[in-house]
């Protein structure tokens, strides 16, 4: 009897009480929104509306951290993003803005884009609008980079 008492009640202290896991997601959620201070807040709001295309990323555009990273920075490159018109800010030197870009943009990875003060996605958004023209698009309209001209095709000589 008392080693079935006592079976039971360490069982009781190895065995956490099941929670949903929407309570224990949207318990964490409040716990994570409470970590980002709000000097950290206007900080990250300040420097994305100082710049009209903001990239939080790991490491710097001429030394990327990860793959990740390197990608964005290629493309924002292929689209050619004026250097004056784009800050980036490596994650990797700032704990602090590490843990609150994420919880900022409510968005879980690094790298992750801004233009004129609007989150745009990470890497895989950014890949995915690049294929399929949106990113040009959203470049343009917001006067990053200049329209293309479609060259008109030479006319033939009247014979």
């Amino acid at each position: 009897m008392f080693r079935t008492a006592l079976r039971s009640s360490v069982t009781a202290l190895r065995a956490p009480a099941r929670v949903p896991a929407v309570a224990l997601a949207n318990s964490s959620a409040r716990i994570a929104r409470r970590f980002i201070t709000d000097d950290a807040r206007a900080k990250i709001q300040k420097a994305v509306d100082s710049t009209p295309v903001v990239l939080f990323m790991k490491g710097t555009p001429d030394a990327p951290q990860c793959g990740f990273s390197r990608a964005a920075i290629q493309v924002l490159d292929i689209h050619g993003v004026p250097p004056e018109k784009m800050k980036t800010f490596n994650v990797l030197e700032d704990s602090e803005l590490r843990s609150s870009i994420k919880e900022f943009s409510d968005w879980p990875t690094v790298p992750q884009l801004y233009v004129k003060g609007e989150f745009v996605g990470g890497c895989d958004i950014l890949i995915n609008m690049h294929q399929s023209g949106e990113l040009d698009e959203l470049l343009v309209t917001n006067g990053i980079i200049p329209q293309e001209e479609v060259a008109a095709e030479p006319q033939s000589a009247p014979q």
